[in-house]
């Protein structure tokens, strides 16, 4: 009997909780959550965390590999055109962590605009006379800015617009001049200079590679919010920075960093900013769907069926003919 064929073996590459998938990947076959040089070898599918890199070393220690899937959207650590060429998918969950996602973003905005870290040192500091010298901000009437325009953005400015804020956004991939889903798509430059918060979610690429830099900062509104949930790399921190010490930003919020776990950094410590180790889309709900969706894309591509997201949609189902003389 070809164990490849009626035993696969499916690997982790990163911490995986094999609870979150086993149920979903094909009956019968094996996952290993810590694997070895030999079942790096058998593996014909992998769930990929964020920090872990895929890169030519690796698709070489694993010949027999069909499917990578990705907990998430972010493949810039996986050489996903060498996958494609190899004729590997690379599957990614994009819709798992979109609420949660958001939600965080607007978590963020919530703090830093309400001052809830210097409230509660006032109070727990017994500093109660000095709390008519907090000045807390307004949602209501204050302008959103949106940057990436996908499923986590629409669904920020979703959660954004019953606390009566203004939602404006761009993405380079849409238009402007035109309203979707309650937010007016408007030019960068717009954007900055309207936006009272403005929240990213936009993909790292060499184009958006420190996007927000001293020349967007310097035409953000003073006073404005800064709220990073999308990739480190799209915020120059010396920046930021720069604009905390000036009043241009008056909190900036980091789920996000580059590289991760990120460097110390001297704005970590300024009293106006919020951060979290990358895992404002891992909460229980979220994390439930995305180890789910990545091991139904492993199924998918082991079964023959192609997975409901791709990397690289280029990818297409190998003819099973020659796959399973391949395998025999």
């Amino acid at each position: 009997m070809n164990l490849k064929a009626s035993a696969p073996v499916v690997v982790a590459l990163g911490l995986v909780d094999p609870a979150l998938v086993v149920g979903h990947l094909p009956p019968g076959s094996r996952f290993v959550a810590e694997p070895s040089d030999a079942d790096l070898r058998a593996a014909v599918g992998a769930v990929v965390r964020a920090d872990a890199d895929v890169d030519v070393a690796l698709l070489d220690r694993m010949p027999a590999l069909r499917v990578l899937a990705r907990t998430g959207v972010g493949v810039e650590r996986v050489d996903v055109a060498e996958a494609t060429r190899r004729g590997i998918a690379v599957v990614v969950t994009p819709g798992a962590g979109t609420h949660a996602v958001a939600e965080g973003a607007m978590a963020m905005v919530l703090h830093l605009v309400k001052r809830l870290r210097a409230t509660t040192e006032c109070v727990a500091q017994g500093r109660w006379a000095d709390r008519g010298g907090l000045v807390l901000g307004d949602l209501e009437g204050a302008t959103i800015g949106i940057v990436g325009f996908g499923r986590i953005g629409r669904r920020v400015g979703t959660l954004a617009a019953p606390f009566g804020m203004t939602v404006v956004a761009h993405d380079p991939y849409l238009g402007t001049g035109t309203t979707l889903d309650g937010a007016e798509l408007v030019t960068l430059d717009e954007l900055r200079s309207r936006a009272h918060v403005v929240t990213l979610h936009l993909p790292l690429t060499p184009q958006t590679q420190h996007l927000v830099d001293d020349a967007f900062l310097a035409a953000v509104p003073p006073g404005a919010v800064l709220v990073n949930c999308g990739r480190g790399g799209l915020l120059d921190l010396d920046a930021a920075a720069e604009a905390l010490a000036d009043g241009r930003l008056s909190g900036l919020g980091l789920d996000v960093f580059d590289p991760e776990p990120p460097v110390h950094h001297p704005v970590f410590d300024h009293p106006d900013v919020v951060l979290s180790p990358h895992v404002m889309g891992l909460s229980v709900g979220a994390t439930r769907a995305t180890f789910t969706a990545a091991a139904q894309g492993v199924t998918d591509v082991l079964a023959g069926r192609r997975p409901a997201a791709l990397a690289d949609p280029a990818w297409d189902v190998p003819d099973r003919t020659t796959q399973q003389q391949e395998e025999q």
